[in-house]
């Protein structure tokens, strides 16, 4: 049952009409927020990073869980390795719903080279529950606005991101 909300969640993230799809690369400054979480110009979520270096829990969070999920492929910090594609440059031209899409559903790259498969994290609550953190995460890999560290400072956890989480993680 919970894989199915799973996927129900990755899919409507990808089809609400509130999700912009705007390319990676685009200015991220943040021009709006809601408890806590920031939102580019297009309505893409996005980092906020202060001047004393303290980061929005979810650029914080997105730390985390990339380096508990996805860094076992892709490197450390996003920066790649000899099994899959570094995303701190793969979100300079990605678009946050090809991001969403890539992430829940997998992906398969044939060449004569070599075949590259990246497999559906749709249902796994500890990708799936926290996408846009991740994405927000290496956005600011991306954009150089986030050094090969974790973060030092961040914000406080909202409610609002602690009642998604329990919400989506089923408690």
């Amino acid at each position: 049952m919970r894989s199915i909300r799973l996927v129900t969640v990755a899919t409507m993230l990808i089809a609400a009409g509130g999700i912009a799809f705007a390319d990676g690369s685009g200015d991220p400054a943040a021009v709006k927020s809601e408890d806590g979480k920031y939102f580019d110009k297009q309505g893409n979520p996005t980092y906020k990073i202060q001047a004393d270096g303290t980061v929005d829990w979810y650029t914080y969070s997105g730390y985390r869980r990339y380096h508990s999920e996805c860094h076992v492929c892709h490197g450390p910090d996003g920066m790649g390795s000899s099994y899959a594609p570094a995303l701190k440059d793969s979100l300079k031209t990605m678009s946050y719903g090809d991001f969403l899409s890539i992430v829940a559903s997998g992906r398969k790259n044939v060449n004569t080279a070599q075949e590259n498969v990246m497999p559906a994290f749709g249902d796994n609550p500890n990708v799936a529950c926290y996408m846009d953190d991740i994405f927000v995460y290496l956005r600011a890999r991306a954009n150089d606005a986030l050094g090969r560290v974790r973060p030092a400072k961040h914000e406080d956890k909202s409610p609002a991101f602690t009642a998604a989480e329990n919400s989506c993680m089923g408690h």
